[in-house]
């Protein structure tokens, strides 16, 4: 006796079919799964075994049971299979009618009752489905709105017994999820009206939203470096649709997407915590690799607080993704390609005690602890970063006076400037070429640093409106490339 079942496992972000057969077959009773399973996919077999039985249906107790996920060189981790092993076994067993599965796929974890609880990567095991031919998906209640995205009708059920009634024909298919409502509020980011006095940094601020230029803000403790950067989203345009489909497939595969929800429009902001390893921030981990916080970033904010206090190696692996817009992670599970075009937003303090550059208080610090600590950051790494800004402490005047300018009037301005940049970039005149070379020869630009003058010159031109970058702007731009990167 032998039946499949269909599902796909999760390399990276994409999806890769597996055939799940369940043979039954005389000899003494035992149950194996086979075909390169990883600890809690072979733990299915104690979950499987209960969750038929709580359901009321026969377990083959005098059968020798074998299931195998092919194929079988593939790496299949997480409880996913749950699902489908036990719509295998229960087709080989004559419960459920084996020509039923046609047409279907199946993802889902199985509780000891039950009960279908849903997984990381719904999503993607729908887009699978769909690219294999198949129809239906049948999956746990609660990742019904998730599997609609992909465009196949999702057979949403809260218990085995009732997949095993729909595949009987003894009910109706499940009802479909209303459409999910995308994710495309603004109304929890924090709004810009809040910054007060910082007009320079408010400025920066701006343009980096306008050009998605990398920023690293620079100053002592309470100038107000992370309320800038967390105002950013809200002057963010919203993500197209093929862009909002990868984040939302990222998010679903790392299992961070909100449950029910649509598509995620607004651009994700990650802030890790400066403790966070190498593995955390561009991906990795045991088994096969998973998505890390610049992948999560994609089309988004990475957030870096702190910037000196994250580990070197970390911070180092950031310099290709930037350049790239995807990283690569090797590992002897596999080899995946993650998508990761981020914009980066830093701050950091100018001393290791935080008091410099504040006029308020007493650095303590000599050169040479200053020097170490700035050696932290490679000058690769500063030199990927398009505006370099000190953030002054704010005049009590400032933070006693009205509130700024709000995000609303600011995203208006940068959704026009990207308009302009999309449609038609600002070419430089000569007498702004003639500035760059000059300031090539006395400043430490580099061919890169030179072209991202250029590009930053080109935003501000954008966000006057105007046709073409002049020395004005040129000279605007230079300003956030200091001689001295980070001085006062």
């Amino acid at each position: 006796m032998l039946a499949r079942t269909v599902t796909h496992a999760l390399v990276g972000i994409d999806p890769r079919r597996v055939e799940v057969e369940a043979h039954l077959q005389q000899g003494l009773p035992s149950f194996a799964i086979v075909g390169l399973a990883d600890r809690a996919c072979q733990e299915a077999k104690e979950r499987v075994r209960s969750g038929i039985s709580s359901a009321e249906l026969e377990w083959p107790t005098k059968r020798r049971i074998t299931v195998n996920l092919a194929p079988a060189a593939l790496r299949k981790e997480g409880s996913g299979f749950d699902l489908p092993i036990a719509l295998a076994v229960l087709a080989a067993s004559y419960q459920v009618p084996p020509e039923a599965l046609e047409g279907h796929a199946a993802v889902g974890e199985l509780a000891l009752d039950g009960r279908l609880r849903p997984v990381p990567g719904a999503l993607v095991a729908a887009e699978g489905a769909r690219r294999s031919g198949l129809t239906h998906l049948v999956c746990a209640a609660e990742s019904g709105a998730e599997v609609a995205l992909a465009g196949i009708a999702p057979v949403g059920v809260h218990h085995l017994a009732e997949a095993v009634a729909y595949l009987r024909g003894e009910r109706d298919p499940p009802e479909p999820p209303p459409p999910a409502d995308d994710f495309e509020t603004l109304a929890g980011i924090p709004d810009l009206a809040d910054v007060r006095g910082q007009e320079r940094a408010r400025r920066a601020l701006e343009v980096a939203a306008a050009g998605g230029h990398n920023l690293l803000l620079a100053g002592p403790p309470g100038s107000g470096k992370t309320m800038l950067a967390r105002r950013l989203p809200g002057i963010l345009p919203l993500l197209g649709d093929d862009a909002s489909l990868e984040v939302t497939r990222i998010h679903s595969v790392s299992g961070v997407l909100p449950p029910g929800n649509g598509l995620i429009r607004v651009p994700p902001f990650r802030a890790p915590h400066h403790s966070a390893s190498v593995a955390a921030l561009i991906g990795g981990g045991g088994g096969m690799p998973r998505p890390g916080e610049v992948s999560l970033a994609h089309h988004g904010i990475l957030f870096l607080d702190e910037l000196p206090e994250f580990q070197r190696p970390a911070l180092e692996a950031l310099r290709q993704p930037l350049e790239d817009g995807y990283l690569t992670v090797v590992r002897v599970a596999g080899r995946v390609v993650f998508p990761a075009r981020f914009q980066l937003v830093a701050a950091m303090n100018l001393c290791p005690c935080g008091a410099r550059g504040d006029g308020t208080a007493h650095c303590a610090c000599t050169p040479e602890r200053v020097q170490r600590y700035r050696e932290k950051l490679s000058r690769a790494l500063l030199d990927r970063f398009d505006l370099l800004l000190t953030v002054p402490r704010p005049r009590a005047g400032d933070l006693a006076g009205a509130p700024g300018e709000a995000s609303a009037a600011v995203r208006e301005r940068v959704l026009g400037a990207r308009r302009r940049l999309r449609e038609h970039a600002p070419q430089r005149t000569q007498p702004a070429d003639e500035l760059l070379t000059r300031a090539v020869e006395r400043l430490p630009l580099s061919g890169r640093g030179r072209a991202r003058v250029a590009r930053v010159a080109a935003t501000i031109a954008a966000l006057a409106g105007a046709d073409a970058v002049e020395p004005e702007q040129l000279a605007e731009a230079l300003s956030y490339r200091p001689p001295v990167e980070l001085s006062e």
